[in-house]
């Protein structure tokens, strides 16, 4: 076997989400894409805000010796200061500068933290359902993931988290808005998990840091509210992106966070910078990174999203599907009819219709509907969700 026995069982259990896209592709070359309606992936379609596009342009017009070339590895240091800014308003805490680090996207944020953090075997406990990389960005850096099962409302369940901490716990990761559930989590929750952090940091005699994935923050509805999780807890670090509030997932330009009071706040922001670099991503984009200070008050129209979300949520209602109406991003997360939720997500593919199963997030009986396509697509397949839904029903 040329490649590693570890890639090779990674490949047998890699993520549904990109095996859905890819069946997409075999059912829109076969039957056309107009035809196929394609709920799969999480790639936001919105226009970028005008904020960004005139930013983009302004800086695409500068010229000047090493423009596009290397900057201090944490990125540059206006871009830094100008999020350390937002920060610091969203907060009321405190932030420099020196607390921010430039990544490729969140993805690339989680992984350098991690990198940073962990020791071989160290565990980092995930809520489930998750977003399924995680598991593999912890195998990345020699950690093991262990997994804490939300409760039925699709929120974290404080005991059983409770449970799962050990002296090898390091780290707690969330993610809140949530992606598949669109939960959103209750500053009542987020106290309750900073309590918790602090007294099992104290009996196991080091820091769990509380890590946060936030790329959905800014697409929250209704009266629901984003609450920063650097105000409950010191020990926490934020890893996102603008991939989802500006559209811009195919630019890879996000940030990681140390909150200012954190335990070897000094240590680890080193150790992440030197990560950065080792880890291969060197710099995050440095177009990107001039751009985004210009726009970091810019939104996309979560109208649009909420539009198709209560399209969506009103029209299954009406089937007979059971859901949580999602309070941010832009997934709905329904139970599966049947128990076999791989097998009720193949039935949809029958009427060209694709999903996630909620077994590739861990979440068995249910599936993941991305609403981040247009509302022609969102009508057109409601005929096929009633059918496969009447005939899977009638049988049980």
């Amino acid at each position: 076997m040329p490649i590693s026995q570890t890639i090779q069982e990674s490949l047998i259990n890699a993520s549904w989400i990109r095996r859905m896209f890819e069946q997409g592709i075999q059912l829109k070359a076969r039957y056309g894409a107009e035809n196929v309606y394609d709920f799969s992936i999480g790639n936001p379609d919105l226009i970028s805000p005008p904020e960004f596009d005139r930013a983009l342009r302004e800086e695409a017009d500068h010229s000047a010796p090493r423009l596009h070339g290397y900057m201090p590895n944490a990125g540059y240091p206006e871009t830094r200061a100008a999020i350390a800014e937002m920060l610091s308003a969203e907060s009321a805490i405190k932030f420099g500068s020196e607390q921010i680090i430039m990544t490729c996207g969140a993805a690339g944020a989680i992984n350098v933290i991690l990198k940073s953090l962990l020791n071989p075997g160290d565990e980092v406990i995930a809520l489930a359902p998750l977003f399924v990389e995680y598991g593999f960005y912890i195998q990345n850096h020699r950690g093991v993931m262990v997994e804490s099962q939300t409760d039925a409302e699709l929120l974290p369940d404080v005991e059983d988290i409770q449970r799962r901490i050990s002296p090898k716990t390091r780290v707690l990761l969330i993610n809140s808005p949530n992606n598949p559930s669109g939960r959103v989590y209750p500053d009542s929750l987020l106290r309750a998990i900073g309590e918790q952090l602090r007294q099992a940091s104290e009996r196991i005699g080091h820091p769990i840091y509380l890590l946060a994935d936030e790329p959905y923050k800014k697409i929250i509805y209704d009266n629901h509210e984003y609450h920063s999780p650097f105000t409950f807890y010191p020990n926490t670090i934020v890893a996102t992106s603008f991939s989802k509030d500006l559209s811009l997932a195919g630019e890879r330009i996000g940030f990681l966070a140390v909150h200012p009071e954190a335990e070897d706040a000094g240590d680890i922001l080193n150790a992440a910078t030197f990560c950065n670099r080792i880890l291969g991503y060197i710099n995050a984009p440095a177009l990107m990174q001039r751009v985004i200070p210009h726009c970091l008050d810019a939104n996309v129209d979560v109208n649009i999203y909420r539009r198709r979300r209560d399209l969506l949520c009103s029209a299954l209602a009406k089937i007979g599907y059971d859901f949580i109406e999602p309070e941010g991003t832009f997934y709905l997360f329904p139970r599966s009819p049947i128990e076999d939720d791989v097998k009720f997500v193949q039935a949809l593919q029958e009427e060209r219709i694709l999903t996630t199963p909620g077994t590739g997030f861990h979440r068995k009986g249910h599936f993941r509907i991305s609403f981040a396509v247009d509302d022609e697509t969102v009508a057109a397949a409601i005929p096929g969700f009633e059918k496969v839904f009447n005939r899977i029903t009638s049988k049980t």
